[in-house]
Order: structure tokens, then sequence, then C-alpha cells
């Protein structure tokens, strides 16, 4: 799986094609497809990122009590 800036970046190009409007309509829906593919991936990574920091902050929680 790619890393998150990776996702990223590629994710910003497509839309910024889709956005042009200079593609046929085969070559949009390819671009779309991937760019659904890399939003999933970064949202997965965003998910994990968030429930890493919430671990780290209950355990500080449970460690200050």
């Amino acid at each position: 799986m790619k890393k998150f800036e990776q996702a990223y970046l590629e994710l910003e190009k497509i839309v910024n094609s889709l956005e042009e409007g200079n593609l046929d309509l085969e070559e949009a829906l390819e671009k779309y497809e991937r760019g659904m593919e890399l939003l999933k991936v970064c949202q997965s990574k965003i998910k994990g990122a968030e429930q890493k920091i919430k671990k780290v902050q209950l355990e500080e929680f449970k460690e200050e009590e």
C-alpha cells in the first residue's frame, strides 16, 4: 500500500487533470476510478493515524491518574 503522501500527490494530479477537462470520456473514467481508489487509501491512512493518536492520548490519561 502506498504512503499517504504518495497517494495524496497522485490524487491531486488526477483531480487537476479532471478539472482541466481535456480528457476524453474513457480517460476521465479511468482517472476517476483511480482517484476513488486513492481517496480510500488516504482515508484509511488518516483513520489509522487518528486511532493511534487516540490510543496514545488514552495511555497518557491513564498514566496521569
